[in-house]
């Protein structure tokens, strides 16, 4: 990562476990940047994240999804949370970010998601565009799966992004 990069935290899951959640983020950065690197108890779950433990219909998603032969998008403007389309696997590594922009700022906080996997040849790529409506200052940030718990050895690391 650039000198701008630093690491606040970094999980790595000795127990599978549904949650990741990185509590008490500083306000002294000026974005955020989550990486995921995870495979899942179940195939086929997606992953979701959420900003302040809020659970209400605070958020909206766009997202385009290619898998080489064919491609997709979907759109949700009342969600309860933002998700990247990820159809996860038990035995592939899938590769997320989340960037988020002025995260300590007091406007609605915006956010660049991505997820790709190679299935062997046959992976897919997707990327999306995400709002959370809130001016409140992000100090948590969560990742979590539907049916489904994130596996052993699953890696997440939060980063702060100085002078963006």
């Amino acid at each position: 990562m650039p000198a701008t990069y630093e690491p606040i935290a970094t999980t790595t899951l000795g127990t599978a476990t549904n949650t990741i959640t990185f509590s008490s983020i500083a306000a002294t950065y000026t974005d955020l940047r989550l990486v995921l690197i995870f495979t899942t108890s179940v195939g086929g779950a997606n992953v979701f994240f959420r900003f302040n433990g809020d659970t209400a219909s605070n958020y909206s998603y766009t997202s385009v999804e290619g898998s080489g032969s064919a491609a997709t998008s979907s759109r949700n403007t009342g969600a309860n949370r933002l998700q990247t389309d990820t159809n996860s696997s038990t035995t592939i590594p899938h590769f997320e970010t989340v960037d988020v922009f002025s995260y300590a700022g007091s406007t609605n906080k915006t956010a660049l998601m991505t997820a790709q996997e190679d299935d062997n040849g046959s992976g897919y790529v997707t990327r999306a565009v995400g709002l959370w409506r809130n001016t409140a200052a992000i100090t948590s940030m969560t990742a979590f799966c539907n049916g489904a718990n994130f596996a052993i050895d699953t890696t997440a690391t939060l980063y702060g992004i100085k002078n963006a």
